[in-house]
């Protein structure tokens, strides 16, 4: 049986870059954001038509990010909505995400997002603090995302994400709790609940080096990390990755498609590709610059760069690696069907270590991280790399 598609659109448009943002997005682009919309439903065609080397049945899942992507118009999303579906036979059971700002939404915006084909939210509250969102450099307000929580269950939408960061400066695990109070209090679906990173090249990276951004401390930030397990799955959520949680049945699907390395397009600037074949997979990724995609396209030509081909020992790695962020954890047969050798064979020393520390456990054939593996994950990945 052919293995399902995974659709990823990049809508790189933002009123205002946040002070953390590494993703590619832009506040002064060089064409109109509708327009962009057909230029992706252009890339859709043309990808389709270019033969992919590898069969696949229709695409179940459809998620669009940013930049934000709440900023395209309800006829926008539409006709990309459309594109894909006349492109890859996208179903009327496949999950469709669009990330969206409390702060670029209305009540009747959210039920056209809804009449154009969008079944699932994910909106970036980040913070319930007035003065952390300042801080941030998020347009939107505490009242503002409550509100649009609200607001998106009157639209319709029966599967709302929160996201949230935490360990921000300042911040306290007490203070934290509250913030997963607020997030708990508005009965939402799934929870995205992050460590603040201080990338390079962003606001936050020159405020660090400047002593301007004090940050709490490693044990703090464990603190915080524990208690969002401990509030959110007493709440009734499910905590299935690293730092995602889900009500029953509620679990982002799209999302665990990079976990488990499944077939996914990215369209769109900036966005990223991965098949699992020829061989053991090809990555490749879209050109960053808004105009040389634009040009690229009009050009009739495919805005691809960066094309990786993995060798064996690199899909081993990314099978460990990104396996194991899924508190599922790997599974022996698995990694034995895709890979012809057994996960003893080929890491039996990394895996011995990690579970004499106390990082890794073994539990029905599967390998998955122990509690304090989940707070310790990068030191379990670096081991396969």
């Amino acid at each position: 049986m052919n293995e399902p598609l995974h659709l990823y659109v990049h809508i790189p448009f933002c009123l205002k870059k946040c002070r953390y943002c590494s993703f590619v997005s832009r506040s002064d682009a060089p064409l109109a954001i509708d327009d962009y919309a057909s230029l992706v439903a252009r890339e859709m065609e043309m990808r389709v038509a270019a033969a992919n080397p590898l069969p696949l049945s229709p695409a179940t899942t459809l998620y669009l990010g940013g930049g934000t992507p709440s900023l395209l118009s309800p006829a926008a999303l539409e006709r990309i909505i459309d594109a894909a579906a006349r492109s890859y036979g996208l179903g009327p059971g496949a999950e469709i995400t669009l990330e969206a700002n409390p702060g670029t939404v209305t009540f009747q915006r959210l039920a056209d997002f809804r009449s154009a084909g969008v079944n699932r939210l994910s909106l970036g509250v980040q913070s319930f603090d007035d003065g952390m969102l300042v801080l941030l450099g998020r347009l939107h307000t505490a009242r503002q995302a409550r509100e649009a929580v609200a607001a998106t269950r009157r639209a319709g939408f029966d599967n709302i994400g929160i996201d949230l960061i935490h360990s921000l400066p300042g911040q306290t695990p007490d203070q934290w709790r509250e913030q997963l109070a607020c997030a708990v209090a508005l009965n939402p679906d799934h929870v995205s609940a992050y460590g603040l990173t201080v990338e390079e090249g962003t606001p936050f990276a020159a405020m660090e080096e400047r002593g301007e951004l004090v940050l709490p401390d490693e044990e703090q930030s464990a603190l915080m990390f524990e208690a969002t397990t401990d509030v959110l799955v007493s709440a009734g959520f499910e905590h299935y990755e690293i730092a995602n949680f889900a009500r029953p049945h509620r679990r982002s699907r799209h999302n665990q498609v990079y976990w488990l390395r499944r077939n996914y397009l990215g369209f769109g600037a900036g966005a990223h590709s991965f098949l699992r074949a020829p061989a053991f997979g090809v990555r490749w990724k879209n050109t960053d610059d808004l105009e040389l995609y634009r040009d690229t396209l009009a050009a009739a030509e495919l805005p691809g760069e960066e094309r990786t081909v993995l060798s064996r020992a690199d899909a081993m790695a990314e099978f460990f690696f990104l396996g194991l962020r899924l508190l599922d954890g790997v599974r022996e047969e698995d990694f034995v069907r895709e890979f012809g050798d057994t996960m003893e064979n080929v890491y039996g020393r990394e895996m011995e270590r990690l579970c004499s520390a106390g990082l890794l456990m073994r539990e029905g054939g599967r390998l998955k991280l122990s509690r304090r593996g989940v707070i310790l994950a990068n030191r379990v990945f670096a081991s396969f790399l």
